[in-house]
C-alpha cells in the first residue's frame, strides 16, 4: 500500500516518503505548514489514491477529545423514560459514536483526517493518546471495549497555532510542508489551470513571490491563494503585460485574492509612496 501522490495533487519526494513511512509504521501522520499549503487536501488524496474510505474530524476550539469516541445523551434518556418510551431501558439507545469509533468498526481500512487538531484546547491531544496509541478505548455505559478491526490510516494537520504536547508528538510520524518553490509551484498551477501561458505564468509567478517575501507582511499569501488570483487573472483575459506594474502603484492587479487585511494592503500603498518620492 504505496501513495505516489495522484494526478491532481502534486505530492513531493519528502511528503510522499513520510506518508508511506507513517503508514508503514502503523503511527498516525502529523502534518504542520502554512494554512493553504493543501494539508486536509493531503488526507483526501491519500484516501483517493489508496482506493480507501475517508472519515473526516474537523476540530474547534469547543471540540472535546471524548466526542471523537462517543456521547452519552443522558438528557434523552430521562426525558423517554419520563415518557415511558420502551427504548430507555437499553443505555446504547443513547450512546452516539464518533469519528474515532466509526474508523475503529469500520469493515476495512479507512483514512481518518483530525483536522487542525491545534485549534482545540492544549489537553485535547493528551486526552487522545492512548486510544490512537492502542487503537481501543472502553464505553462506560454499555461496559464494551471499542477496538480497531482495521488499524485507520491516522492524519493529524496542525496551523502550528500552539505547541503539541512531547508526549502526543512522541506517538506520531512528524512532516512539515514547506512553501512550494517556483518550479514545484508551476506544477502546482498546470494541474489546476493545464494550458496557461507561460508568459502570464511567469509575470504572475513573480509577483506572488515577491508580494511573500515582502517584509513586514502580516499574513504571507498560500498557494490557495495564489491558485484563486490565477483563476481571476484568466477569467478577466489578462496578459503579462497587463500585470505589469510602475512605481505609482506596487499592489498587484485583483490584490484581493492575495493581501487579506488592510494592514497588508496599506504595507503596499507606502512602499508605492515611497518609490514615487524616491525615498
Amino acid at each position: 500500500m504505496q501513495f505516489r501522490g495522484t494526478d491532481s495533487y502534486i505530492s513531493t519526494d519528502d511528503l510522499t516518503m513520510a506518508v508511506n513511512a507513517a503508514v508503514t509504521l502503523e503511527r498516525p501522520l502529523l502534518v504542520k505548514g502554512e494554512p493553504g499549503t493543501g494539508k486536509t487536501e493531503l488526507a483526501r488524496q491519500v484516501s483517493a489514491a489508496l482506493g480507501l474510505p475517508m472519515i473526516e474530524w474537523h476540530i474547534k476550539s469547543t471540540t472535546k477529545a471524548q466526542q471523537g469516541l462517543y456521547e452519552y445523551d443522558a438528557v434523552s434518556r430521562l426525558r423517554d423514560s419520563q415518557l415511558g418510551d420502551e427504548k430507555v431501558h437499553d443505555v446504547a439507545n443513547y450512546i452516539k459514536k464518533g469519528k474515532l469509533w466509526q474508523a475503529f468498526a469500520a469493515e476495512g481500512k479507512v483514512v481518518l483526517l483530525i483536522d487542525e487538531i491545534d485549534k482545540a484546547d492544549i489537553e485535547f491531544p493528551n486526552d487522545l493518546l492512548q486510544e490512537l496509541d492502542r487503537m481501543e478505548f472502553h464505553v462506560y455505559e454499555t461496559g464494551e471495549t471499542i477496538k480497531a478491526v482495521n488499524r485507520p490510516i491516522v492524519i493529524i494537520t496542525s496551523n502550528n497555532e500552539k505547541e503539541l504536547p512531547d508526549a502526543f508528538l512522541r506517538r506520531c510520524f512528524f512532516h512539515y510542508i514547506r512553501f512550494p518553490d517556483i518550479d514545484t509551484m508551476r506544477q502546482i498551477v498546470e494541474v489546476h489551470h493545464p494550458g496557461i501561458k507561460d508568459s502570464l505564468l511567469t509575470t504572475a509567478l513573480t509577483q506572488f513571490y515577491e508580494v511573500r517575501e515582502t517584509a513586514g507582511l502580516k499574513k504571507k499569501p498560500s498557494t490557495s491563494e495564489v491558485l484563486d488570483w490565477l483563476k481571476l487573472l484568466l477569467a478577466e483575459d489578462l496578459t503579462a503585460e497587463d500585470l505589469k506594474r510602475d512605481g505609482a502603484n506596487a499592489l498587484p492587479k485583483l490584490h484581493g485574492a492575495l493581501l487579506k487585511n488592510e494592514q497588508d494592503v496599506h504595507l503596499f500603498e507606502r512602499l508605492a509612496f515611497m518609490a514615487r518620492n524616491g525615498r
